[in-house]
């Protein structure tokens, strides 16, 4: 397999009152020397805001004491959550995961400097589970995608709307159409659109009735059993698109959440060229083991630096740690892996 180096911790909680619970599932972009990273923070009510730090070489040269984006309107009262960011024709987008209470929806932020962000709105489907089951039926998909209907039902009733999360835009557009990386459970798919205005319900609920012919990812191996989610936004090689995701495995106690990686096609990312069989990383460290969700590892954020790929992910739900990988001996252990 693959030797990843552990970086260690690198962003921890402090005693302000917007992140003194924890801090986690980081954004970043690198420009120039600076490494920008956008983290979930979380304060004592278990409300969710975006702080912002710099990095250079892994280490924190500026921390912001204030969140950039926090919970303004109604849709995301109980927190904006875990960031993922793509600069793509001169625009930085924010995706990130609107939160009431009830309902997740994708929604994002738009900035051309990395300081001055404005909020869009969401773009999810607002289409109940119990909607999307009858969709979902003849649409080509696997039996376990109305299984997560009943479970959210259980949970939230009837009215509860598909969880959408874990979403980022490719950095590139094909055939001069956006393409959104996100998340209907338990898989991960591709939706092209020309404009953002384009992402009604009714272009939603199209969309679903063929669902299976967008399905990049699905669980596959032994350590995603549950289900699978987008994790770093794709990264552009010589060789393919590079997906950092994450896999949850059911175990008798609880969930262990694993860090994944897969290859995909440049000209049709649809296509699958390589996955590895085997996780890149799992939680080993005392820090990933427990916290304030146990047995977590969340990749949400990498760059490439003198050739190793860097990919920052949260650690049990409490703080942000790194590893990094040699690019080039990744890339070989993906065209290994058909």
């Amino acid at each position: 397999m693959v030797a990843v180096k552990n970086e260690g911790i690198i962003l921890e909680k402090t005693s302000l009152k917007f992140e003194n619970k924890g801090v986690f599932n980081p954004a970043c972009i690198q420009v120039g020397d600076i490494t920008h990273m956008f983290y979930r923070a979380v304060n004592r009510n278990d409300i969710s805001s975006i702080g912002y730090c710099q990095l250079v070489d892994n280490k924190v040269v500026k921390r912001l004491k204030e969140p950039i984006l926090f919970p303004e309107y109604s849709y995301e009262k109980k927190g904006v959550e875990d960031p993922r960011i793509t600069f793509l024709d001169g625009i930085y987008y924010l995706f990130y995961t609107a939160y009431d209470g009830k309902n997740a929806l994708i929604s994002y932020a738009t900035s051309k400097d990395l300081v001055h962000f404005v909020k869009q709105g969401p773009i999810s489907p607002k289409i109940s589970y119990d909607d999307a089951e009858d969709i979902f039926r003849g649409s080509k998909v696997r039996e376990r995608y109305t299984m997560f209907e009943m479970f959210y039902k259980e949970r939230g009733g009837k009215d509860i709307l598909l969880f959408e999360k874990d979403a980022s835009l490719f950095p590139q557009k094909f055939n001069h159409k956006f393409a959104l990386f996100h998340r209907i459970l338990p898989g991960i798919q591709i939706i092209y659109f020309n404009s953002f205005s384009e992402l009604t319900k009714d272009r939603w609920r199209d969309y679903f009735k063929n669902l299976g012919d967008f399905i990049v990812l699905d669980p596959l191996f032994w350590f995603e059993n549950r289900n699978i989610g987008g994790g770093c936004p794709p990264i552009e090689t010589k060789d393919g698109w590079l997906i950092i995701y994450h896999a949850v495995e059911d175990i008798p106690f609880g969930k262990i959440y694993h860090a994944a990686a897969a290859l995909l096609d440049l000209k049709n990312p649809l296509k699958v060229l390589g996955r590895l069989k085997e996780p890149l990383f799992s939680p080993k460290a005392p820090w990933e083991k427990s916290g304030v969700t146990n047995n977590v590892v969340f990749p949400t954020g990498a760059v490439v630096r003198d050739r190793r790929l860097y990919i920052y992910y949260g650690a049990a739900d409490k703080l942000i740690a790194a590893k990094s990988v040699n690019l080039i001996e990744l890339l070989t252990e993906l065209a290994k892996s058909p």
